[in-house]
């Protein structure tokens, strides 16, 4: 199946193994683009028709075009985030066990289907804190182990005859990925900071911390008859992310600010400062009205008149469990964008935005479906009703349709890749 924006797509899961390396490799894509970084402790000098981004925590990015027309005219705004399920290492992680096999302590990071994990190559990703002269502000490097260095091995059914009809799995027990056959014991100790600083090339008493998380180094491909469906890890959200920032660079100047906001930690409740439910986001938005000569009711006006789309994959029809969808709204692979309702509110979605969003597919010659939850099933929320906690805008929730989300390897829409960009793009554009 042909793909205007498929490899591009693929490229940037595979060189996003975690929120860390996601936001680095959009930070490239927008420096090649033309956008200008922006430090938020430098006083910002802006133009209209400037192009700019600005990051959190480095695993939080914000790029906008700023309008041509006057600031009160608002914003239009895609959300996502840069975050997936998986496992972070622990401090003082090492652990022996018999035979001099090294095995490390993890702790799972938001809701991963933790048995997709077992028996895949594995490895380490993530941000590394150095020493400075200034407390204050430490170094930091990320590192990305390019190469199997972990698996998790399953027990094997000769041991557990049951496995097949039900294996409850401890998450301190049954998930610890191996690392090494040791010949020494005493090589355990700092075995992962060793590791680590020889991979960056520096003195190990240099590092003082570090974020790792471990990522599935099988690379993103396609599969069908077609070539029309994609597997990977991270397809939630980095499917979306990847959706926004390209159409954000691709789109065309117009009178409102345009803005690309990629979140972290929404799998974990977005509580924290990178987080939707903190106040960095709506910080941006009085400064971007500030520095064009914004006031206090410009924003005011700017924000009544603005426009969010909440980006995050929603679940597909699945070919063997129809009956957890809802009776009547059966989205579908390659369908089209995926508008998500929910009458108690957990989605930020109602008839008005949900027209919005329609109307811009259909401009853009896409097809729209609706995802509603079984009403015997609760669900969960995502970005969009977090943001209105923050601020009082309109907008709805949508994804692209997929397999097995919150698994290491889930499945998409080859098609969907491009209807989302194009509905995307069409909405920056109108």
């Amino acid at each position: 199946m042909n793909s205007k924006h498929l490899n591009d797509l693929m490229s940037f899961l595979d060189d996003s193994p975690c929120n860390f390396y996601a936001v680095k490799s959009i930070s490239e894509r927008l420096d090649n683009a033309g956008f200008t970084r922006l430090d938020r402790r430098d006083a910002w000098n802006l133009v209209k028709g400037g192009k700019y981004y600005t990051t959190q925590n480095d695993s939080s990015i914000f790029a906008f075009v700023v309008g041509e027309g006057p600031v009160e005219k608002g914003f239009k705004i895609i959300a996502a985030h840069s975050d997936s399920p998986g496992f972070r290492i622990k401090p003082n992680a090492e652990m022996i066990s018999d035979g001099n096999i090294l095995k490390l302590n993890t702790e799972v990071y938001g809701g991963p289907i933790l048995y997709t994990w077992f028996d895949r190559p594995l490895s380490i990703a993530g941000r590394v804190i150095l020493k400075s002269d200034d407390p204050l502000n430490p170094k930091t490097r990320l590192v990305k182990i390019d190469r199997p260095i972990l698996t998790i091995p399953h027990l094997a059914i000769h041991f557990n005859r049951a496995v097949n009809e039900g294996n409850p799995l401890s998450k301190q027990k049954d998930m610890l990925p191996v690392i090494a056959k040791l010949n020494d014991i005493a090589e355990k100790d700092n075995f992962v900071l060793n590791l680590v600083a020889k991979e960056l090339g520096v003195d190990p008493k240099e590092i003082i911390d570090f974020d790792l998380s471990l990522f599935d180094t099988t690379k993103a491909c396609t599969v069908g008859a077609d070539n029309e469906f994609l597997t990977s890890g991270r397809i939630d959200d980095l499917e979306m992310a990847h959706a926004a920032v390209t159409s954000l660079i691709e789109s065309k100047q117009g009178e409102m600010t345009r803005i690309a906001a990629i979140f972290d930690n929404e799998e974990t409740g977005s509580g924290t400062k990178q987080g939707a439910c903190s106040p960095v986001f709506t910080n941006i938005l009085r400064r971007i009205n500030d520095c064009v000569g914004g006031t206090g009711e410009t924003y005011l006006r700017a924000v009544a008149s603005s426009f969010m789309i909440s980006a995050d994959n929603a679940h597909g029809v699945h070919p063997n469990y129809v009956e957890k969808q809802d009776p009547t709204n059966h989205p579908v692979l390659g369908g089209g964008p995926v508008v998500k309702i929910n009458a108690n509110c957990k989605y930020m979605t109602d008839a008005e935005s949900s027209a919005i969003f329609k109307t811009i597919c259909e401009r853009a010659g896409v097809p729209c479906q609706f995802f509603v939850n079984h009403s015997d099933v609760a669900g969960g929320s995502t970005l969009g009703n977090k943001l209105t906690s923050q601020i009082e805008i309109r907008g709805v929730d949508m994804g692209a349709a997929q397999w097995a989300m919150h698994s290491a390897r889930e499945c998409a829409s080859v098609a969907d890749v491009d209807y989302t960009i194009a509905a995307f793009t069409e909405f920056f554009n109108v």
